[in-house]
C-alpha cells in the first residue's frame, strides 16, 4: 500500500495513530476497530476552492463496506437510540461536488452524538470553522476531529439488537476538533476545542484547549509534521478565537 502521507492532501501536517486509515476522495478516517468508529477524521474544508455551486445535502447515510463487518456500525445501530448520527466531517464542509458531499454520509464518518449538543454547539463550531476558511486570507483550513472516551467514567454503548455480530458502539463522551489554519503567506495558526456530548452553554471561546491537553485524552500527536511541536504547546490561543 502506498503511503497515504504522500498522496493525500489533507495529512500534509500529520495525523495520530490508528488501528487503520481509510483513505477517502476528499478526507482521511483514522479507524478504531475497538471503538466501532472513527478515532479520527482529517480534512480540508471545501478542498475544490475553484467551484463556486452549491450541491444539496446527500442525506445518503449508509455503512462503510471498506470496514470488516464485525467491526463498523450500522443504520439499526443508530435506531431509536436517542443519539444523532453525528457528522465528524461536517457536510456543509464539502458541498461543492454531490460525490464530495454524499462521502460525508459514511457512517465511519459518524458518532452518537446527544441531539442537543449536534444540533447547537457543534453546528455551530462547524459553522464558524467554515466563516474562517472563509476569510480573504486563509489559504487552506486542515481540520481534525476525533470522539473523546473518559476512562473514568462508565461508557453507554448503542447497538443493533438484529445484527448476528452483536455490534454495539460505545457512546463518546465528548469531541475535539483542532483547526489548523494557514493563511497566504504560509503562517499557520491552531486552535483546538474540546466539548462534552451533551447540551452545552456559552460561546465557542469557552471550550479553547490547549492543543497538547487534547492530545493526550484522543491518544496521539495530531500534527506530527510541525517541527518541534510548537504550535501543539502554545498556550497563547487558549482564551482567542479569530472571531
Amino acid at each position: 500500500m502506498s503511503n497515504p502521507f504522500h498522496i493525500q492532501r489533507e495529512l500534509r501536517y500529520g495525523a495520530p495513530v490508528c488501528d487503520e486509515i481509510l483513505i477517502g476522495r476528499y478526507f482521511t478516517i483514522g479507524y478504531s476497530w475497538y471503538f466501532r468508529q472513527a478515532k479520527w477524521v482529517l480534512e480540508i474544508v471545501n478542498p475544490n476552492a475553484i467551484f463556486e455551486w452549491q450541491v444539496e445535502r446527500g442525506d445518503s447515510f449508509r455503512a462503510d463496506i471498506r470496514i470488516p463487518r464485525r467491526f463498523r456500525a450500522g443504520l439499526n445501530a443508530y435506531k431509536e437510540s436517542g443519539y444523532d448520527r453525528g457528522h465528524l466531517v461536517g457536510s456543509a464542509n464539502h458541498d461543492e461536488l454531490e460525490v464530495q458531499n454524499s462521502e460525508t454520509f459514511l457512517l465511519s464518518n459518524m458518532s452518537p452524538q446527544k441531539p442537543d449538543f449536534n444540533r447547537g454547539i457543534w453546528r455551530e463550531l462547524e459553522t464558524a470553522v467554515r466563516d474562517l476558511n472563509d476569510k480573504k486570507n486563509i489559504l487552506e483550513t486542515y481540520v481534525l476531529t476525533a470522539p473523546v472516551f473518559y476512562f473514568d467514567r462508565k461508557v453507554e454503548t448503542i447497538g443493533d439488537a438484529t445484527d448476528k455480530y452483536g455490534i454495539d458502539v460505545p457512546v463518546p463522551h465528548a469531541f475535539v476538533k483542532s483547526v489548523l489554519a494557514e493563511d497566504n503567506r504560509g503562517r499557520l495558526s491552531l486552535w483546538t476545542f474540546e466539548m462534552e456530548n451533551k447540551k452545552l452553554t456559552g460561546s465557542l471561546q469557552d471550550y479553547l484547549v490547549p492543543t497538547y491537553d487534547a492530545e493526550q485524552k484522543v491518544g496521539g500527536r495530531f500534527w506530527d509534521r510541525i517541527a518541534g511541536g510548537d504550535l501543539h504547546s502554545q498556550k497563547s490561543k487558549a482564551g482567542k478565537m479569530w472571531t
